[in-house]
């Protein structure tokens, strides 16, 4: 599998190669790869991967979906390439022939999603123009969901995107979103390199920018969301909700059906990845190429040596302060369990944990 190593952007563009599973596996863990929709993707593929290589399909599935626990989609799309394997084997396929059919699902679950981006972009667009008529949208958008987490042009920025196109984006403004900046470094990257008018902010300027009515939109992804509509997103979201709730913002979850898992019921009984404190008590230095690079001495600490640090990937938003949820087979709004069952009856692409 090669992939754009994630981590060197925007630096540089450069790929990943993944041999076997663990390097697959610690792609992910590193963030080489991620973003909901394409963690399953990346998940499929691993699959298939392990099936052509002739290692135990069944571990490489546990492996991967163990990677990165609260994102929902990355075990779902193991799961789907993993019951196309199976059921070829139990056929009493040869090896290769239940590879070709777990390869074969990796490939038809990466066109459903760039037709699930494409259906979100336009109805996500709609919904912008009905709460918003008269255009000039603008925008706060965090962490990053554009191409790079999907496998066509994103979730939530894909809303942004579609509306820059028909003329009424008037400005997407782009949260660093800290730790590790991935809506300085990618979302302001795929943004420059649409042409989107945007502005980068720091995490915690977003209460001012409020303050000065400088939002009309507030538009985010999810990594998981229950079956009482909770969205786990990456941490500063629900700080986000909660001050779009204060000022009458709406607020506007973007995502696949596959990002619902019914099987888990409400936001306090999602697992929330822990990352290294080291992220946030330590400067990652990039280099000239991108590469990540030590400077003279070792790591540049942002904080006294034994420092510990509260590191949360994700963070959890209620629905009551979530305006609607958009998916490409529908709208939720309001947020409620009983919209979220109903969305879910409509499509198969459920998940189940």
């Amino acid at each position: 599998m090669v992939l754009l190593d994630q981590t060197r952007l925007p630096a540089e563009e450069t790929e990943v190669v993944c041999t076997d599973v663990p390097a697959l596996v610690r792609a992910v863990q590193t963030l080489a790869v991620r973003g909901a929709p394409l963690l399953g993707i990346a998940g499929a593929y691993g699959v298939a991967l392990a099936a052509a290589r002739g290692y135990d399909v069944e571990e490489a599935a546990l492996q991967l979906s163990g990677a990165r626990p609260t994102a929902v989609n990355l075990a779902y799309g193991v799961r789907r390439a993993l019951a196309a394997h199976r059921a070829v084997t139990e056929r009493g396929a040869d090896r290769k022939e239940a590879a070709r059919a777990a390869l074969d699902e990796a490939r038809r679950l990466h066109r459903e999603d760039a037709d699930a981006s494409t259906a979100m972009a336009a109805r996500g667009l709609a919904l912008l123009d009905e709460l918003l008529p008269g255009g000039g949208h603008r925008i706060l958008t965090h962490c990053n969901t554009g191409a790079l987490v999907s496998g066509g042009e994103g979730t939530a920025f894909a809303v942004a995107l579609a509306a820059h196109r028909a003329g009424r984006l008037q400005r997407l403004w782009v949260d660093e979103t800290r730790p590790l900046l991935q809506g300085a470094r990618l979302t302001a990257y795929e943004a420059a390199r649409n042409g989107l008018p945007h502005t980068l902010l720091t995490d915690n300027a977003a209460g001012s920018l409020f303050a000065a009515g400088e939002v009309d939109a507030v538009l985010v992804g999810a990594d998981r969301i229950t079956a009482d509509g909770s969205v786990a997103n990456k941490v500063g979201t629900y700080p986000l909700a909660v001050l779009a709730k204060y000022h009458h913002v709406p607020f506007v979850v973007v995502a696949p059906v596959t990002t619902i898992d019914i099987g888990t019921p409400d936001g306090a009984s999602i697992e929330i990845e822990q990352r290294p404190a080291s992220e946030v008590t330590q400067l990652t230095v990039l280099g000239a190429a991108g590469v990540a690079a030590a400077p003279p001495g070792g790591p540049a600490a942002s904080a006294p040596p034994g420092t510990r640090a509260y590191n949360p990937a994700f963070d959890v938003t209620p629905p009551e302060l979530v305006t609607a949820i958009v998916t490409e087979a529908g709208v939720v709004s309001p947020v409620t369990g009983d919209g979220i069952a109903e969305l879910c009856a409509r499509s198969l692409q459920v998940t189940i944990s």
